[in-house]
């Protein structure tokens, strides 16, 4: 079982991987190497003309390999108003995410000194719960001075970093999750009941169109929820109506660079259509682009931004490792199989899109302003 998972997660690398990789030797090299290139050669063509059935196998492994690449090379997910309950309801409901993501459905914090031992040493579920301590600091949250706050997260999946504030911040805290998914409303309930956490609740509720009155919030928390929202300007505004004058808004989303100095090429353009159409994306934009967004409300003090690629990027690969180390996760649901090897080469292109710098990691922090300010 562990052999067929790595040859898939090689696989899953090889088949994202670009041109350039495979391309030949630079001409300055090349005249060192012809001799041994021609020996090479020959003896390949020999041994594959003596052995045609090596050669049929051969030719079937490259054929299917480019068949699976054109396969996965072509987006499933494609956004629509209802594709983000039903793509969240089926990932809860199949069980797969939570197995290997525990109950946090976000990218995890490492950093340099891990990163410099190696990512795979790391848990990979600590570093989601290390993530959620670094954005609570970024967002200027103390477990003391805020204890007891009314907090709204956004986008709150199942629930993960709702109980672990709910739990951090005391039982004096309210801490309410929204979702379009209701599996997600029911399996974070479920969570909170278990761990005897009253005051952690779910509801399903479009961010973009709250119930919530002006004012009613301390903290307003977002995390990965940005980048499925069809109306990026609607998502700011209304997160910065429901925060009071004086809280703390804090967020996470994945951007793409800013394109406005460098234009997106070909490349750039045909790979962030995949990024969003695999996951169900409507699209991304820039760390400046929501800044601008934040400013444009008029409600809030100064936005401090910063791109958290480094201390997040291990995470896209750590993700098909856990897999890759104990495939009990999958191996016994063969329906989802297809699914797996999807979201196992969406999660090796996100890794190269923010290697090369087309993806960023957007933190933001701001208070809002009181109103003698």
């Amino acid at each position: 079982m562990r052999t067929f998972a790595s040859a898939a997660a090689a696989g899953s690398f090889l088949l994202a991987a670009p041109s350039s990789a495979f391309t030949t030797q630079p001409r300055q090299q090349q005249s060192s190497s012809t001799a041994l290139s021609m020996g090479l050669k020959t003896q390949i063509v020999s041994k594959v003309v003596q052995n045609p059935i090596t050669a049929a196998v051969a030719g079937t492994a490259l054929v299917g390999t480019a068949a699976v690449k054109v396969v996965l090379d072509r987006p499933s997910r494609t956004y629509n108003e209802n594709s983000v309950a039903e793509e969240y309801d089926a990932w809860t409901q199949d069980g797969i995410l939570e197995y290997y993501w525990g109950e946090h459905i976000h990218l995890g914090y490492y950093d340099e000194e891990e990163m410099k031992n190696g990512y795979k040493k790391k848990d990979f579920i600590q570093a989601k719960y290390d993530f959620i301590d670094e954005m609570m600091a970024f967002g200027g949250i103390d477990a003391e001075a805020d204890k007891g706050a009314k907090v709204l997260d956004v986008g709150c999946g199942f629930g993960g970093t709702s109980r672990y504030l709910a739990d951090k911040l005391g039982p004096k805290a309210d801490v309410t999750g929204i979702t379009l998914s209701p599996n997600q409303v029911k399996r974070g309930t479920e969570l909170a009941e278990e761990r005897g956490l009253s005051n952690a609740k779910f509801t399903v509720m479009n961010a973009l169109e709250m119930d919530f009155p002006d004012n009613s919030f301390d903290i307003v928390w977002a995390c990965e929820s940005g980048e499925h929202m069809p109306d990026k300007e609607a998502y700011i505004n209304e997160m910065m109506r429901v925060l009071k004058p004086g809280g703390k808004f804090v967020m996470a989303t994945w951007c793409q660079r800013d394109d406005r100095e460098v234009p997106f090429d070909k490349k750039d353009k045909r790979d962030l259509r995949f990024l969003y159409e695999e996951w169900t994306h409507p699209y991304f934009i820039s760390i400046e682009a929501y800044a601008e967004l934040i400013d444009a409300t008029k409600l809030m003090g100064s936005v401090k931004t910063a791109d958290w690629c480094e201390p997040t990027i291990a995470s896209w690969r750590h993700s098909i490792w856990v897999g890759v180390y104990d495939p009990r996760g999958f191996i016994f649901k063969p329906t989802k199989y297809l699914k797996c090897a999807r979201d196992a080469y969406c999660l090796e292109r996100m890794h190269r899109a923010f290697k090369r710098g087309l993806m960023e990691y957007g933190m933001f922090a701001a208070t809002k302003a009181k109103k003698d300010e």
